[in-house]
């Protein structure tokens, strides 16, 4: 079995896909990839399906849902022997869709922000930069794109594009360590630009055009978001960025340290 959510959603079983077309049965298979090899309880799939309020006939519309992504299933495995119900299985009080580790690119995606983690905390930037970037690269575009998602499966995917910023700067302060900064300045650039109040990648950016040779731009990047949160929120940058600020200003020496003088100083600035 094959599942991807990072992106549109895709499922497949012996090579052919098994995703149904209508909207209620989509976010049936969504929700139970997204938790798969785990039980979902029923309330929980009505409350992603109708919220607070289901319809009286919640029970059997949802037992009809689960038919039709059952049939799909029956056409992808059909030859093979393996029977649907062993697959999206019913259980006391719930379903499970039964895939095996790393079927589902979601869950891979988090095994290896785990293991580029691991990395990270050991110091090797290079395995950590190589694990987040391979993490990263599993995403297609936006989570479930193409799923029209109920209050359920919306924090499951604000959970994981939080998560996927995070393993950016994450991944992004290894490669600083690392002395890629020319390397990453266009990817900052844009990051900067899409998130123009994320104090973290700007710190980031200011790093990277800094050793870059561009002091000035990175005092310009400063400024930017100075101005953007003070306009939209009314607030000044963190202490932390105001001290980057004045490590820039003042050419000191933490900017272009060592690996491991960025470990010790720059750490808590850059990711």
């Amino acid at each position: 079995m094959k599942i991807e959510l990072l992106g549109s959603l895709a499922a497949e079983k012996c090579g052919k896909s098994f995703v149904p077309s209508a909207a209620k049965p989509r976010q049936v298979l969504a929700l139970l990839a997204m938790r798969a090899g785990r039980l979902v309880p029923t309330t929980t799939l009505m409350e992603e399906l109708w919220g607070e309020r289901p319809p009286r006939s919640a029970s059997t519309t949802l037992q009809t849902y689960i038919l039709q992504v059952r049939r799909h299933l029956s056409w992808a495995v059909s030859g093979s022997g393996l029977c649907p119900k062993d697959i999206l299985v019913t259980a006391h009080g719930g379903y499970l869709l039964n895939a095996r580790p790393g079927a589902v690119d979601a869950h891979r995606f988090m095994e290896l922000v785990s293991a580029g983690d691991a990395a990270l905390g050991a110091r090797d930037d290079q395995a950590g930069s190589e694990l987040l970037g391979h993490a990263l690269r599993l995403w297609k575009g936006p989570a479930l794109v193409d799923v029209k998602a109920g209050q359920v499966l919306e924090i499951e995917v604000m959970r994981l594009e939080e998560a996927r910023l995070g393993v950016l700067e994450k991944r992004i302060g290894a490669d600083l360590r690392l002395g890629r900064h020319n390397d990453i300045i266009c990817e900052l650039t844009t990051l900067a630009a899409q998130h123009p109040m994320h104090e973290g990648l700007h710190a980031q950016l200011m790093v990277a055009q800094y050793r870059a040779g561009r002091a000035w731009q990175a005092l310009e990047t400063y400024r930017r978001l100075r101005d953007t949160l003070d306009e939209g929120l009314g607030i000044a940058p963190s202490g932390l960025v105001k001290r980057l600020y004045h490590l820039v200003l003042t050419a000191d020496p933490q900017l272009r340290g060592s690996q491991e003088q960025a470990h010790a100083g720059m750490e808590r600035l850059v990711g």
